[in-house]
């Protein structure tokens, strides 16, 4: 049986992800960086990539990485999650790297092990189960067309990019990435425009296509567990604040109604931490199951995070509908996320097949 405990090592790798986001990323600072034309945070993604090597933390030690799995990584992205920090961990350090990673591994594995350079996979931030269609066309090495909505691709230095039926690394700044307006401005999306720009050809035909799925699953379960994280804070904080807020001489935490919500929202999160860690695991051994726990994990902790999200504006009052307070940062992830990768009815609908289970019924078919 998977044990889905967390290791010392992970508990200590916590820890020092945590203070650092405590430090270099608190609410406020979160809070002024949405507002300015640099949505990124540059120094802190140096500071988490390089200083602590989380981003080599799935990657091989012949490529300079960490050695460790996505497992470990997934702890990160707890802590992310739990800070909303700005920094684009998903797509460099999960995303990009697992499509290298089966893609054969290339130079550009050590630069990212090395936290030198940040890469994204240019596929649409909503690209749900399956293989994504290609929007870029590739004549003689060289590419043109468009991908629309894709996240962490404004901070990358290199683009890996599915055309004509293979993979090609593209330099970012040959390509023009256009911001555009996002639900969730700490994980800003943006179109890429590629006009007959060079690319190397890293992986072609069925085996671009497995690099590239095998970087969106890798997404989809460690995106799972940031929204673990997220929960997590938006149970924290609001327990601390009903703890603290008074109305009729008694604390708001205290009636049994507010109970009964924060309650629900602990079991839900509780089951999604235990999604979330099984589709890690799965991820970080090979596990046949894989594919299963990753849909089960999307499908479910999409909604916890949405839920606990809202809970979190609602039973905060009138200060958690405020731009002040960090609260309304949550909502917007969570519900960015829930789209992301695709949605929980998605899913849904993957694992049914996963499992074989009957699809509905159409109009005059026997039972």
């Amino acid at each position: 049986m998977t044990d889905l405990l967390y290791s010392d090592v992970e508990e200590d790798l916590r820890a020092s992800v945590r203070a650092l986001l405590v430090d270099r990323s608190p609410a406020p600072r979160v809070l002024a960086r949405v507002e300015s034309d640099e949505t990124y945070d540059a120094k802190l993604w140096r500071t988490l990539a390089v200083e602590l090597g989380t981003g080599g933390l799935a990657i091989p030690t012949e490529y300079g990485g960490a050695g460790a799995s996505f497992r470990e990584a997934a702890v990160v992205c707890e802590e992310l999650g739990r800070a909303v920090a700005p920094v684009p961990y998903l797509g460099s350090a999960v995303v990009a790297t697992a499509t290298l990673l089966a893609a054969g591994g290339t130079a550009l594995l050590a630069e990212l092990a090395s936290g030198t350079r940040t890469a994204a996979l240019a596929v649409p931030f909503a690209t749900g189960p399956g293989a994504p269609s290609t929007t870029v066309a590739v004549t003689g090495g060289r590419l043109t067309g468009a991908v629309r909505g894709v996240a962490d691709a404004l901070p990358a230095d290199v683009l890996l990019v599915p055309a004509g039926g293979g993979l090609y690394e593209v330099e970012a700044r040959d390509a023009v990435r256009e911001p555009v307006t996002s639900l969730d401005q700490t994980r800003q999306l943006c179109d890429i425009r590629l006009a007959d720009v060079p690319g190397r050809e890293i992986a072609t035909g069925d085996g671009a296509a497995a690099a590239v799925s095998a970087g969106l699953t890798a997404g989809t379960a460690l995106l799972a567990a940031e929204q673990v994280g997220l929960a997590e804070w938006c149970l924290q904080s609001t327990v601390e604040y009903m703890r603290t807020r008074y109305q009729f001489a008694r604390p708001v935490g205290s009636f049994q109604a507010v109970k009964h919500r924060l309650a629900d929202v602990w079991v839900g999160l509780t089951q999604a931490r235990a999604v979330a860690r099984y589709a890690a695991a799965c991820l970080a051994t090979g596990d046949p199951d894989t594919p299963v726990a990753v849909a089960l994990a999307k499908a479910h902790c999409g909604p916890v995070a949405v839920s606990a999200a809202e809970e979190c504006v609602q039973l905060h009052g009138g200060i958690g509908f405020t731009w002040e307070h960090p609260a309304h940062l949550y909502l917007k992830r969570a519900k960015a996320d829930a789209i992301a990768l695709g949605t929980a009815d998605q899913h849904r609908a993957a694992l049914a097949r996963l499992v074989d289970l009957p699809g509905p019924l159409v109009e005059g078919e026997a039972a």
